[in-house]
C-alpha cells in the first residue's frame, strides 16, 4: 500500500510513504494549509507528516454544506428555552405565595 495516493482530510492529494499501527507517514503532493493545535501551518509539496489513517480518504470529498443561519437558529432555541424557564419560575412563585 506504500506509494498509494490518498486525499488528506478529503481535500489535499498526498502519497502514503509508510504505515504503522496507529499512524501513517504521508508526503504532500500539493501545497495546503493544515490546522494543528488551532494554528494554521503551511504544508509545502514534498513535506512529510505523520497522520492518523482516519484523516485519509480514497476519493476527494467535500464537507457537507453548512446549514444557513445555524447559529441564529441555535440562539433562537436557547432564547425560547430561557423565556419558558422564566415563565415557569413566575408560575411557581405565584403558586407558593398563594399557599402562604
Amino acid at each position: 500500500m506504500s506509494g498509494e495516493i490518498r486525499y488528506y482530510r478529503g481535500l489535499y492529494k498526498v502519497k502514503i510513504l509508510a504505515q504503522s499501527e496507529g499512524y501513517w507517514i504521508i508526503e504532500a503532493l500539493e501545497d495546503f494549509n493544515d490546522l494543528i493545535d488551532h494554528q494554521k501551518t503551511p504544508v509545502k509539496v514534498g513535506e512529510q507528516r505523520i497522520v492518523p489513517p482516519s484523516s485519509l480518504k480514497k476519493k476527494m470529498t467535500l464537507a457537507p454544506p453548512v446549514k444557513e443561519h445555524t447559529y441564529e437558529l441555535m440562539m433562537e432555541k436557547k432564547l425560547k428555552r430561557m423565556v419558558a424557564e422564566e415563565e415557569q419560575k413566575k408560575k411557581n412563585g405565584k403558586k407558593q405565595s398563594a399557599r402562604a
